[in-house]
């Protein structure tokens, strides 16, 4: 596939890192020479200096034989202008662009980005993907990771096992005879920031992050199985009341019942636009780092601190502050990939990496086949495939244990008939399941081959 990719910050890197291991022909634009220089360096992608809405530009990286074009720069209006050239001018099929503006999503201009208009297929608003992120982890208190899988049916989680872990020291085959009543399967285990797919026989230890697949309907008790059983949040601080804190907000507001949200802001104005839109919020104008505004917010009666500004030191330091002061949990947001590894010995429950969802969500968009979903984990080590069955891909019919599938390659779970299946390797996949996988980052475009019939770039 040839993929032109506009914009070389964090998420355009990613993504072609992602691709360029696949095998794909990539080209990577942007103004910033010294990231284009970068990129050829530790890349195997061809980088190219210009503006990427440009038609020179794009002309010179292929446009004209481009399957896709990802435009992910700083400025939406790049990034529009960039899809509507390589629809209108090269006749590019996919066009994905990232768009931050909330105006521009408003349902009064809905027919902005219709094909008649300015035709882009995929739309990805960071702030709307990283607050939904932020909500689903406060819905299931405890864990560092989730992700809804196939309709809510399925779940995959992180926690971190505690002293208290009731399986720490237990082989991994041996959970489910200890919880015969539960449906979960544990996939992936992050030790010392050490990734490893684990085989049945590995055992948890204190301090590993382990992810799990598990049937919605049993997720309670099996948190409760990996000793934990918090309640969800009902006093809930935001440190930020940017796009991401606002966002969040409304979803706490909308889906939440009997929840107290305290927002803290220091903006003038921007306190006040939060005050006027928000009913039922208490909004606190100041800095999350002073004394007298977490004791303002009752710090030591807040279940879950949430720090969403946009400078990662504050977030960083503003959790650790709310931990000490009596805050149960805090969730932090961190862009710097480089502090991701050094905060959680602090004492930080949860790092929400922006870079990797949003990588995530937009990989999702660019896999092949039937492809129905895509996470990754933790810095991409590892991505959870959903993908559905058809009549007509090479594992239709086959058991599991006969698929030719590397070692870090998981079936994690098959729903089938709204049933969520834990599949033994004697289990046969069937036309229209679910299959949840886990693959090694490198593993990934092996997945997609197995649920590929052809291209579907419409």
């Amino acid at each position: 596939m040839r993929v032109i990719i506009c914009g070389a910050g964090q998420v355009g890197y990613n993504i072609a890192a992602y691709l360029s291991k696949e095998e794909n022909e990539v080209t990577l634009i942007d103004t910033n020479a010294s990231l284009i220089a970068q990129i050829n360096e530790n890349l195997d992608v061809r980088g190219l200096v210009g503006h990427a809405s440009n038609p020179d530009t794009l002309n010179g990286a292929g446009a004209n034989d481009a399957d896709m074009i990802i435009a992910v720069t700083h400025s939406d209006e790049v990034n529009m202008v960039a899809c509507q050239i390589g629809h209108s001018l090269f006749g590019i099929p996919k066009k994905i662009a990232r768009i931050r503006a909330q105006s521009y999503l408003q349902p009064a201009w809905s027919n902005l980005f219709s094909r008649a208009h300015m035709p882009i297929d995929v739309i990805i608003s960071p702030e709307v993907v990283i607050a939904t992120d932020i909500y689903q982890r406060l819905a299931v208190p405890g864990t560092t990771f989730v992700a809804s899988l196939a309709d809510g049916l399925a779940h995959l989680i992180g926690v971190v096992c505690k002293e208290d872990c009731p399986v720490i020291n237990t082989p991994l085959n041996q959970l489910r005879n200890l919880f015969p009543d539960l449906s979960f399967k544990v996939v992936a285990i992050l030790r010392d920031n050490v990734p490893i797919i684990p085989s049945q026989d590995e055992q948890l230890m204190v301090g590993d992050e382990v992810f799990f697949a598990v049937d919605t309907h049993h997720l309670k008790r099996t948190m409760a199985a990996f000793g934990n059983e918090e309640t969800e949040a009902r006093r809930i601080v935001i440190a930020g009341g940017g796009n991401i804190g606002y966002g969040l907000a409304q979803l706490l507001m909308e889906k939440g019942r009997g929840i107290q949200i305290k927002m803290i802001e220091h903006n003038e104005e921007r306190a006040q636009f939060l005050s006027d839109n928000l009913e039922g919020v208490i909004v606190l104008r100041g800095d999350a780092l002073a004394q007298g505004i977490l004791e303002e917010a009752s710090i030591e009666n807040v279940e879950t601190f949430v720090a969403v500004t946009n400078d990662d030191e504050s977030n960083i330091l503003g959790s650790l502050l709310a931990k000490q002061r009596g805050a149960n949990r805090v969730v932090t947001l961190v862009n710097n990939e480089a502090y991701s590894s050094l905060v959680s010995p602090l004492g930080i429950d949860t790092i929400v990496s922006p870079r990797a969802t949003i990588v995530g969500t937009i990989m999702q968009h660019v896999r092949k086949g039937r492809i129905k979903g895509l996470y990754n984990l933790r810095d991409g080590f590892a991505e959870i495939i959903e993908a559905e069955v058809s009549d007509k891909v090479s594992i239709v019919n086959a058991p599991i244990e006969d698929l030719e599938i590397a070692n870090e390659v998981i079936v994690a779970a098959i729903i089938r008939d709204d049933e969520v299946l834990m599949p033994e390797a004697a289990q046969i996949i069937k036309v229209d399941d679910r299959v949840i996988i886990l693959a090694a980052q490198e593993q990934g475009s092996e997945v997609e081959k197995m649920f590929s019939v052809q291209v579907d770039l419409f």
